[in-house]
């Protein structure tokens, strides 16, 4: 299984790493170094994990990125993740990763989501 990461950065310096393919024993552990450089080497960044086109994950390279987790965040709490599928919730539970809760960036309480459907609509935005 082959894992490819890329790496975009925002206005504000801030990294996303968009993982691809599929996290394994062998190749989480290489992830694990290039995220300890990427931590060492931008201190003061947000650190965003992208997993919307992770594919698959073994349990043991689930295991190891786990433990990756808990190892960066408890150096500094910085890594967060995005995209997490619901499947890869229920796993990190069954690892007892208490701090998930606080690691997961979610977009389902967007207030702007609905916006459209009340202002699109409309013939007049303002009256002169």
């Amino acid at each position: 299984m082959s894992l490819k990461a890329q790496f975009s950065t925002n206005a504000l310096g801030d990294i996303t790493v968009h993982l691809k393919g599929g996290i394994d024993f062998e190749n989480s552990i290489p992830l694990r170094g290039q995220l300890e450089t990427l931590q060492k080497t931008n201190p003061t960044c947000n650190i965003t994990i992208d997993l919307d086109t992770l594919d698959f994950v073994g349990s043991s390279g689930l295991g190891h990125f786990v433990e990756t987790l808990k190892i960066l965040n408890y150096k500094k709490s910085q890594i967060k993740l995005t995209n997490v599928s619901s499947d890869f919730i229920k796993v990190f539970k069954l690892y007892n990763f208490e701090a998930l809760e606080s690691l997961i960036i979610s977009f389902d309480n967007d207030e702007t989501e609905d916006l459209s459907h009340k202002f699109a609509n409309r013939k007049h935005t303002f009256e002169n």
